[in-house]
């Protein structure tokens, strides 16, 4: 007999894995949040190990989590294609595309009916990802990241220019006219980019003093909600903020300046040609430089 945990746990930890948000993996699952936590319960119990860390923002894998993932996900995918041709049809040819959440939630998803309508019968999966050893490891076809990474066999391809700026409720915008008035108020962080206002205020070519901290989120999300209540001012790049600046829920008073980084897509040279119609459908959706 064979030594593995329930089955439907491990189907439960590899939606949240790929999501990193129970709330998420639950509307995948169609079940409840406190159901995903039960099942990710019962198999760390069953491993004797953490596999998420919990935190007020969301989760994050533990390092047995990434160990778990790496096996779960092709194993799963491999499962789904084998049953498909079982079933006598075969498997919709799939693209993984991993994005930190914000860019997912802001850029990538608002593109996707497009994509999908010039090319019918392609699925795209979403799954959040920075980390470029996720695409070298084949666990996602397609990184798109703004860091720059320079790696054998990954090809790369600039999908626009970063450019950032302040961002807040229309209200206070009104009270902003120069670098130095946001330190009238909270300045709000993100945690994957705690340089951001240090990187706006150069590219400004002024020097600011951002201290104290204020307010830190781990996804700009929640922070760009936090902004659009009045807790204080964010900073966000251009693209990810376009549709709350043009429904009116946040304002960005002094504009965006370029940091000198750039969004770019990351791919292995080998990929095989609907990763590459992924790759130029959001090339061509993306801004010129």
């Amino acid at each position: 007999m064979r030594s593995l945990p329930p089955m439907n746990s491990l189907r439960f930890f590899d939606s949240a894995a790929r999501h990193l948000n129970l709330s998420l993996a639950a509307q995948e699952l169609g079940v409840s949040h406190s159901a995903v936590s039960q099942q990710i319960r019962l198999l760390e119990t069953w491993l004797g190990d953490k596999l998420f860390e919990r935190h007020s923002e969301g989760v994050r894998l533990t390092a047995a989590g990434q160990d778990l993932q790496r096996v779960c996900q092709p194993a799963f995918d491999m499962l789904e294609q084998r049953l498909a041709q079982l079933r006598g049809r075969s498997a919709s040819p799939q693209v993984v595309v991993g994005a930190p959440a914000s860019l997912l939630s802001n850029w990538i998803i608002p593109r996707l009916e497009h994509f999908e309508r010039d090319h019918p019968g392609l699925q795209v999966r979403l799954q959040t990802a920075t980390d470029i050893a996720l695409l070298e490891r084949r666990v996602i076809d397609v990184l798109i990241v703004a860091d720059e990474h320079r790696s054998p066999g990954i090809q790369a391809l600039p999908l626009f220019r970063e450019t950032v700026g302040p961002v807040c409720t229309p209200g206070l915008a009104r009270r902003i006219h120069a670098p130095a008035d946001v330190l009238g108020a909270p300045l709000l962080h993100t945690a994957s980019r705690p340089a951001a206002w240090e990187h706006w205020a150069r590219a400004c070519g002024v020097t600011l003093d951002t201290r104290p901290p204020g307010r830190e989120f781990d996804q700009l999300g929640h922070m760009l909600e936090a902004a659009a209540v009045g807790l204080g001012i964010g900073i966000a790049p251009r693209e990810l903020v376009l549709a709350d600046l043009r429904a009116g829920r946040l304002a960005a008073p002094l504009g965006f300046q370029e940091t000198g980084g750039r969004f770019t897509l990351y791919a292995r040279a080998d990929a095989p040609d609907r990763v590459n119609d992924l790759l130029r459908g959001l090339k061509a959706q993306a801004p010129s430089d």
